[in-house]
């Protein structure tokens, strides 16, 4: 049969991911990515780019562990190499301070980051409003570097990359023999996904070259995260918000909240506003569907949903929505053969 054609939708960090592992996973493939925003347009640019995962309730806690592991152990490679700074990936070691001890004693992701342990009651004294914490050494990637390092690998591999808003993956099925759906929040309306909220991230970027570590409350709203060129300050999580407006009020609060933690924040410069809705749902979705209709039909992989944790976990789905694929493929070639008895 023909080189199988793969189009995947979505230009996001789970998109771009996708599209790499399929394209690494079968060279043969004519692959293209559609997209109606690339960066720095994507929800993806707005992320903090942090890997310190957030358990999904409805996704075991194993499968969880295995995608952040691999996503792990894929950018550790990257922060070890000569393409590091152009990625925008590094390393970053820092603090997650609690006003009372959490009931977990270890979260699943500690044996995954570097150096986690129970934070001295000498570094606890930087934090006089928390009684515990916890300190570790994890990744992060600077958001439009790491995008925009990723669309050139993908360039480089031959993949097109084409501006298109997609208003049903049905349209599609014409062209391609396979979608795969790593549209995110769009997918609620691609699909008819209900179970696909927004949940509403606000966030500051700031000039504060002096923060070398990330302090994160327990509580996973208050944070600081120091990047390349700037430190991110966060943040909210607004259930079923659609709003992209920034709010000013909200945009003080982050502020206060940040300077409480770490009080030489007051002195930061060239304050940026961004907003972005994150794709949540109990699960991330992963999974192959076959769609027909008229006697035609279109081969479906989903990949989408990944909430708060995009980043924590994206390599290791798109490793996995890559497997699906090949499945996929299998099914192209094994009808092929029987067309052809």
């Amino acid at each position: 049969m023909a080189a199988p054609k793969v189009a995947v939708v979505g230009a996001g960090v789970v998109g771009l991911s996708t599209a790499l592992s399929v394209a690494g996973a079968f060279p043969a493939c004519s692959l293209a990515l559609l997209a109606e925003r690339f960066s720095p347009g994507t929800t993806s640019d707005v992320a903090a780019g942090m890997l310190i995962p957030h358990a999904a309730p409805d996704t075991p806690i194993h499968v969880q562990k295995q995608w952040f592991r691999e996503t792990f152990t894929y950018l550790f490679a990257i922060s070890n190499s000569a393409e590091a700074s152009e990625a925008g990936v590094h390393l970053v070691s820092g603090w997650q301070v609690f006003k009372s001890a959490p009931e977990e004693d270890l979260p699943f992701w500690s044996d995954v980051v570097l150096g986690f342990r129970t934070m001295s009651e000498a570094e606890l004294q930087k934090f006089p409003q928390h009684r515990y914490g916890q300190a570790f050494m994890t990744l992060k990637c600077d958001c439009p570097p790491y995008l925009l390092w990723m669309e050139k690998r993908l360039k480089a591999k031959g993949v097109q990359m084409c501006t298109r808003k997609v208003a049903s993956l049905w349209e599609l099925h014409s062209e391609y023999d396979i979608v795969v759906n790593c549209a995110g929040l769009g997918a609620r309306r691609l699909v008819g996904d209900q179970q696909l909220l927004p949940v509403r991230g606000q966030v500051l970027q700031v000039h504060a070259p002096w923060v070398k570590n990330f302090i994160r409350d327990g509580d996973g709203l208050t944070y600081i995260y120091p990047g390349i060129n700037s430190v991110t300050l966060g943040g909210t999580r607004e259930k079923e918000s659609w709003s992209l407006c920034p709010d000013p009020g909200t945009a003080k609060g982050i502020f206060g909240r940040c300077c409480s933690l770490e009080p030489s924040l007051r002195a930061a410069r060239d304050v940026k506003v961004k907003v972005g809705l994150r794709p949540s749902r109990g699960s991330v979705r992963l999974q192959r569907e076959v769609w027909s209709q008229a006697g035609a039909k279109i081969l479906v992989v989903h990949n989408y949903g990944h909430g708060s944790g995009g980043f924590s976990m994206h390599w290791g789905t798109a490793k996995e929505a890559a497997r699906l694929v090949g499945e996929c493929i299998a099914l192209l070639q094994g009808s092929s053969s029987r067309a052809k008895l």
